[in-house]
């Protein structure tokens, strides 16, 4: 804590500055955790350092990316759960910069919250470390704000922001794309982080039932496969673009396949998805019957089960399936490439 800090008219104003020292201390052993490769930062600064190794990298490209959590976080607050929200943040964040190829290199996050808990700060920042650790990238700062009177002292927004680095031939850009090229899918861990307010609707959650076990999900709570992290599929695809050539990534975020997946493909040429073949998963089927969804709102809203598709060469199909198992990635063929002015077609 920082020697005289402390004014007791702020904190009648509702700001105390000495829980945000508390909740800093209380974080950098989370933070820690992701300073690997002699990576250093000094939390409390007014900016996160990261010194650039540029060795192999003939034109380096940096790519950006930033994104929050959404009114998922309100699962976490009827739960109060608050430790795997992070991962939600980064996760939203890095794994679109890998759509273009690109390595995350560093993140920070941004917390505004009704009251400062210096507990429930490290507790979401230690989210946040987790996914960095998942994705390889650094936490090298972040700022909490207090905001009295704005919102519930309970509750709290959460964002993020990450820079990687790319070398400008390798980066992704679906110029080789072709007719014949093949879709394949890297299963999610559930809702991700989209969709969320028609999730709260279909089961108006403030009454819903979080915690008891329910036999069409596997004997999980609503709540736990609800709040289930965002899969993180960085090192999964840096594995992938070290060996095969890659045409097109796509992140399945909100507006699901037919937002999505459209995005990683050139004029001339859409995805043709074989529904049979995308693994549905439980949680979908359980909004779909709830909220009587018609089954193009669920793809035009969730993943479905698919929190990323890769194109490749048909040649390649079984090496990158090879590569993507190998790390973790139960992936599998979901579709192809064809000559069409329609960009998606499911059928």
């Amino acid at each position: 804590m920082i020697e005289n800090s402390r004014s007791d008219s702020y904190a009648a104003a509702g700001v105390d500055i000495t829980a945000g020292y508390r909740a800093v201390e209380l974080m950098k052993k989370h933070i820690a955790r992701t300073l690997a490769d002699g990576k250093k930062c000094d939390i409390g600064g007014f900016g996160g350092l990261f010194e650039l190794d540029l060795e192999g990298y003939k034109h380096p490209v940096l790519v950006s990316g930033t994104d929050g959590v959404g009114t998922k976080l309100r699962l976490a607050f009827l739960m109060d759960k608050h430790d795997t929200v992070g991962i939600d943040c980064v996760a939203m964040c890095v794994n679109d910069v890998i759509c273009c190829g690109a390595k995350p290199l560093f993140f920070l996050d941004y917390i505004a919250c009704g009251k400062n808990i210096p507990e429930q700060i490290a507790e979401i920042v230690g989210g946040v470390a987790e996914g960095c650790v998942q994705s390889g990238c650094a936490l090298i700062g972040g700022e909490t704000a207090e905001h009295p009177g704005m919102m519930p002292e309970d509750e709290y927004d959460l964002a993020g922001y990450t820079t990687g680095i790319v070398d400008k031939k390798k980066i992704i850009d679906n110029k080789t794309m072709k007719e014949g090229d093949v879709i394949i899918a890297l299963p999610s861990t559930g809702v991700h982080s989209n969709g969320f307010s028609l999730v709260r609707k279909v089961f108006d959650i403030e009454n819903a039932d979080l915690t008891s076990p329910r036999e069409e999900l596997g004997g999980r709570s609503l709540g736990e496969t609800l709040l289930a992290p965002t899969r993180i599929y960085v090192k999964p695809v840096l594995a992938l673009l070290e060996e095969v050539q890659v045409k097109g990534i796509s992140h399945i975020t909100g507006g699901g396949f037919y937002e999505n997946i459209p995005r990683s493909i050139p004029d001339g040429l859409g995805a043709k998805i074989d529904k049979a073949a995308v693994r549905v998963l439980p949680i979908f089927d359980l909004i779909q019957k709830t909220g009587s969804i018609t089954e193009h709102d669920m793809f035009n809203t969730f993943n479905m089960g698919v929190g990323m598709s890769v194109v490749v060469a048909e040649e390649d199909v079984n090496t990158a399936l090879e590569i993507l198992r190998a790390q973790g990635e139960d992936a599998y063929v979901v579709g192809q490439i064809v000559e069409s002015d329609e960009k998606i077609k499911i059928c």
